[in-house]
């Protein structure tokens, strides 16, 4: 086993058939970091430590010259013997496998029909490939966890990949697709969609501003959210997260828990968003605290001035910026009117989201061509 400033090397595989559960790749070093959504693991020798608090969107602790010796065939097992390892298999998580692709990784999904449990991290594996082949053979999937290797880069999600997920896969009570180009619309269809879905986390995600939110407490499948995530959503909107609290303010979202829109660059104004909001005044985050004492609600901010100095260098670099929680201490926090919000309505949106049932919607840097019927 190497040992590195960056992280440490795990060859182990940890297949216990009493908890029915397979850990393998490369975790980077267990450097807490502020957003993390849910603990992971990894082995050190023998001992599984479980560590919270973590952030796997750290691209520079991957870059170091170690890489898993793992192969693309390092999950053939779960098909031998009749296919009676990936039967039994209730919990799969692969982190940093440099060499998996998509065909390896779907032929070891389509080996476990009874997997709960699907966390990966930093695979160079597509989103859509990924999320057909869950849709496909993991009809019992509970909680799915994926975090891109190429934060903002994949474009690859389709609408109708989302209805098929949705379609097939009912039971699902936690999502988290970090780092992935995400539009609102087919957010949308997701978080409405799953019916059970509790968890949700988008943290690091490209192309949300958030419009996905209005209406969710009116349907079952955002209502009962305990946990939202978006932070350092890089064009999530000031407006929209805003018209969310709202929202709460008016009785929605009452098994709500965790709230965090933090985000290291500020949020995004509603006209340009190269204008960054750093301290907001239309935010009622006061009232919510006060309205709602048990939502943990996370919200940092840099201060004002910080992004603007770091994007000139380089807009898409991991950049730190200090962080402040702004509107613990801002008195010009003011509730948005039900005329001004109109929050429960899905026109005027901005985007795609607005639009009629049968409308025609031509994506950005995609060939696709969605009809959405939602």
């Amino acid at each position: 086993m190497h040992h590195n400033l960056m992280y440490y090397l795990i060859l182990s595989i940890y297949f216990n058939l009493c908890k029915r559960s397979l850990k393998l790749g490369v975790i980077p070093c267990a450097t807490p970091l502020p957003g993390s959504c849910q603990p992971l693991v990894y082995t050190n020798r023998n001992s599984i430590v479980e560590v919270s608090n973590f952030s796997w969107n750290d691209k520079r602790s991957r870059q170091g010259r170690e890489s898993s010796i793992l192969t693309r065939s390092c999950l053939s097992p779960l098909s031998r013997d009749g296919g009676a390892p990936g039967i039994l298999l209730r919990k799969l998580y692969l982190y940093n496998i440099e060499r998996m692709d998509n065909a390896s990784l779907g032929q070891a999904l389509s080996a476990c029909p009874s997997l709960l449990d699907l966390e990966i991290v930093g695979l160079h594996v597509e989103l859509r490939q990924t999320l057909m082949s869950v849709s496909a053979n993991c009809h019992s999937i509970e909680r799915l966890c994926f975090e891109s290797s190429k934060t903002g880069r994949d474009d690859s999600l389709k609408t109708q990949t989302c209805l098929e997920l949705v379609d097939n896969c009912p039971h699902l009570t936690s999502l988290s697709l970090r780092g992935f180009k995400l539009h609102d619309y087919k957010v949308r269809v997701l978080v409405k969609g799953f019916q059970k879905l509790k968890y949700v986390d988008f943290s690091t995600s490209y192309s949300i501003t958030g419009s996905f939110l209005r209406s969710l407490g009116s349907c079952m499948g955002g209502n009962l959210l305990e946990v939202l995530i978006l932070r350092d959503c890089m064009h999530l909107k000031e407006v929209e997260v805003a018209r969310f609290l709202t929202a709460i303010l008016a009785g929605d979202f009452k098994f709500l828990l965790r709230l965090d829109i933090s985000n290291k660059e500020g949020l995004a104004s509603e006209g340009d968003w190269y204008h960054r909001c750093f301290n907001s005044s239309i935010m009622p985050v006061k009232q919510v605290l006060e309205a709602r004492p048990d939502i943990n609600l996370v919200a940092e901010y840099p201060a004002e001035g910080s992004y603007n100095d770091s994007f000139d260098t380089d807009m898409n670099s991991e950049i730190s910026l200090p962080s402040q929680l702004s509107s613990h201490n801002s008195d010009r926090s003011i509730f948005l009117s039900t005329s001004e919000s109109s929050y429960n309505s899905d026109q005027g949106s901005g985007n795609e989201d607005g639009q009629d049932a049968s409308y025609v919607i031509y994506e950005e840097s995609s060939d696709e061509i969605d009809f959405l019927s939602l």
